[in-house]
């Protein structure tokens, strides 16, 4: 009887040690989590609280679940770590191309065909080198007349005379018109409608569980890519024929600043390639924003104080200027408050939920082992919506960005390090003229008071925003 009970504690013990052997070579040190269904992960759960409204909760339910900053989970078909807090994004943002680089879905890729045939790391640094001669300030100042000519144009046609408008069309149809204007010099507006509409397709599946079937938003994603893609080949085409004609200029937009620039070897980028470069870059240069001024004229109908303070702002600055006379420069820098106003807008609505990057090797964050190739996301919401970083979270209170502002590694709507959005310059000043000429011309106030909010992947009212416009009577 002893000899079958210690034959019994023995078996008992080397059980538990194997278990405890397997659990340790099959998890050890990895973050807290687990990683859902099969195949799906918990893709789902990450893309519905969006499309329920709150993004945040996916990532504060697990914070607090398992009491960690960094969790383990499965999404978009990956193994992935999300990591949260000023902490999470300070060491992803100091990391950049040395521990972690860009990562993008399979979506995306499969919807950008072309930039598969280098890595992503690849594609973002030449990108970035294209860029910033184009996104620097003293480049934009030059743009800024443009800008304001263009959404002048934009509010007599699809603002004024009007009882009442729909807000998310209109400043998708802006922000678009710009990107047009300033990216192809595509200025007439039948022109611009022809792939607008591809556009709000192809923008909604990027993000999305690659399943192609007909009717999924994956599926509709690629066949808008290919029609806008075709509609971008013949605008490089022409422009091709207009540079070596001298009817463009080599300076007018991106778009030649491309055709015309070489790489270190002498080589030149085929009309596909350039083509999906100005696709990436008019979704970067239109959604994100249209998103930001949607929600500009939400807050600023609920909130009739904050209204006030940025007309009184903007008046100003209107009457400083002469008949007919366009926006300059300088007058941007005097927007200070209402770009306060666009910032508490980007806290609590960023257009930018997150990204996604790809370990580069092993390492250690908060004392767990990260495996080189997972997948990492940070999120937006994590610092934005939380009560450690901006005390009172769902206030909306522009004064946080007085004098210093957040703290590092808090605010983060554009990204940070290398990565950060290098068209947010850019974005800051489509936002303050479309801000501008809003509450130049109009008081406003919401038709749908609780209308819902739907995250897919940016934030967008889920009716698009109907509002009542009542003009001022001083003349515009």
């Amino acid at each position: 009887m002893e000899f079958l009970y210690v034959s019994l504690v023995c078996v008992f013990v080397f059980l538990v040690s194997l278990l405890l052997l397997y659990k340790n070579k099959s998890g050890e040190g990895l973050p807290p989590g687990k990683t859902g269904w099969p195949v799906f992960g918990e893709s789902l759960e990450f893309l519905s609280t969006g499309w329920k409204g709150h993004p945040e909760k996916f990532i504060f339910d697990r914070v607090a679940k398992y009491s960690s900053s960094v969790f383990k989970t499965h999404l978009l078909g990956e193994e992935a770590a999300v990591f949260c807090g000023a902490s999470g994004n300070k060491f992803l943002f100091s990391n950049e191309n040395k521990l972690v680089q860009a990562w993008w879905p399979n979506s995306v890729n499969k919807v950008f065909p072309s930039s598969t045939q280098t890595s992503s790391k690849e594609e973002a640094i030449k990108m970035r080198k294209m860029l910033p001669n184009f996104f620097k300030p003293e480049a934009l100042q030059r743009y800024v007349g443009i800008m304001d000519h263009i959404t002048q144009r934009h509010f007599a046609s699809g603002w004024e005379n009007k009882e009442q408008v729909l807000v998310f069309p209109l400043t998708k149809r802006y922000t678009f018109w710009l990107a047009c204007r300033l990216f192809l010099s595509v200025e007439d507006p039948n022109h611009v409608a022809k792939f607008a509409d591809p556009f709000d397709v192809l923008a909604s599946g990027l993000i999305s569980i690659p399943i192609d079937l007909p009717g999924t938003p994956f599926n509709r994603a690629i066949k808008a890519s290919n029609f806008i893609r075709k509609e971008l080949v013949r605008i490089i085409k022409q422009r091709k024929i207009d540079l070596g004609e001298g009817k463009a200029s080599s300076t007018q937009d991106i778009l030649s600043h491309m055709l015309l620039t070489c790489d270190e070897n002498g080589k030149f980028m085929g009309d596909l390639d350039i083509a999906d470069k100005i696709l990436g870059l008019l979704i970067g240069g239109h959604d994100t924003a249209s998103s930001a001024c949607a929600f500009i004229v939400k807050y600023l109908a609920e909130l009739p104080h904050i209204y006030q303070r940025v007309y009184t702002e903007q008046m100003e600055i209107a009457k400083s200027k002469g008949p007919g006379e366009l926006l300059r420069w300088e007058d941007i820098q005097k927007m200070k408050y209402s770009w306060n106003v666009a910032c508490e807008v980007l806290r609590l609505a960023p257009p930018l939920q997150g990204a996604f990057r790809e370990a580069l090797s092993d390492f250690i964050f908060n004392g767990f082992s990260i495996p080189k190739g997972w997948k990492i996301y940070w999120s937006a919401n994590s610092t934005h919506k939380s009560g450690e970083f901006f005390p009172d979270p769902e206030k909306f209170d522009p004064s946080r960005f007085e004098g210093s502002g957040p703290a590092p590694y808090t605010f983060v709507p554009f990204g940070g390090g290398p990565r950060m959005c290098p068209g947010k310059e850019y974005a800051r000043l489509e936002i303050l003229v479309f801000m501008h000429h809003l509450v130049k011309r109009f008081k406003f106030e919401k038709i749908i008071p609780d209308e819902k909010i739907i995250v897919n992947p940016m934030p967008i009212p889920a009716k698009g925003l109907p509002v009542r416009l009542y003009p001022h009577h001083h003349k515009p």
